[in-house]
């Protein structure tokens, strides 16, 4: 195996933290994996890696080295997608991901939007609500909600969303409209059991009521189609319901008591080193994303 062979294969352990895992993914032999692993430590003169029965962590020679791999491969991918056309030219495969409900509504109209400039292209998308490895999973472009942990992707902040507590018009006609968080413990309430779920609801000044809800749905779909109807209230992400506030289908209730807005970010791994398809995407991702009203 060369030595930029190598390299990649040494820059993949480092990513996943198994040396099975990136046999897997590069389609190599768990052998072969190692003896790549063993060549460069045996011609650097230091091992890169401290290998146990449960885990594989880079060494301090070892993550010195891995940031220089990245760098070197990252350049090599350039010059070979500049001499290829692609680093110019939108081509191949987009794969991009974001939580369900918001990559539907959100980020699949950008999509489309995306596929009709360039026709030569073709898209594929994982909308999930769990987290989504970017490496392992083949993903290009990545929208995530909340803070990020830190990653050394490139991030670009394109809005931010709220907490948000809300019912319909004929609920609050029937019931009241509670004016303090506390207020919530007299009030019917339906609950998402998905991502963001708790039974403790936080507010502003460090205030937290623990929710005891009549009703619980796996999906925000179900507890926002529950509000609407008037049955109780519910806590969603405000862009979640950005169409049934428009409408006059929902009310937000309790603003005053809000958390602060979590971060909506774009999320890639290659920073300047992107290939054309992932920068012209990215390019009308935060364009869009940016002038939506809902969103900032």
């Amino acid at each position: 195996m060369d030595r930029w062979q190598a390299m990649k294969v040494f820059a993949k352990v480092a990513e996943t933290g198994s040396f099975a895992e990136t046999a897997r993914l590069m389609h190599l032999s768990a052998p072969a994996v190692t003896r790549a692993v063993a060549s460069l430590e045996d011609v650097i003169g230091a091992r890169l890696f401290v290998r146990t029965t449960r885990s594989v962590k880079l060494t301090e020679a070892g993550t010195r080295y891995f940031e220089d791999c990245r760098r070197i491969l990252s350049d090599i991918a350039e010059a070979e997608a500049a001499a290829g056309g692609s680093y110019a030219n939108p081509t191949g495969t987009l794969a991009v991901t974001a939580s369900a409900l918001f990559g539907q509504m959100y980020v699949l109209p950008i999509m489309t939007e995306f596929l009709n400039s360039h026709p030569g292209m073709r898209a594929r998308t994982l909308f999930i609500d769990r987290p989504v490895n970017i490496v392992e999973e083949g993903i290009d472009v990545a929208v995530r909600i909340g803070h990020l942990p830190d990653s050394g992707f490139t991030a670009i902040k394109v809005g931010t969303v709220r907490r948000v507590i809300c019912g319909s018009p004929s609920y609050f006609e029937r019931h009241g409209v509670p004016t303090v968080p506390a207020d919530l413990k007299s009030h019917r309430i339906a609950a998402s059991t998905s991502a963001w779920a708790s039974p403790e609801w936080r507010f502003a000044g460090d205030q937290r009521v623990t929710i005891d809800p009549v009703l619980q749905c796996n999906t925000n779909e179900a507890v926002i189609a529950t509000a609407k109807e008037g049955w109780g209230l519910t806590r969603v992400l405000h862009y979640q319901i950005g169409p049934a506030l428009v409408e006059g289908h929902l009310q937000i209730v309790l603003g005053d008591y809000e958390e602060p807005p979590l971060p909506i970010h774009i999320l890639y791994p290659e920073g300047r080193h992107a290939p054309a398809k992932v920068r012209a995407f990215i390019d009308l991702a935060v364009a869009r994303l940016r002038e939506n009203r809902l969103l900032n």
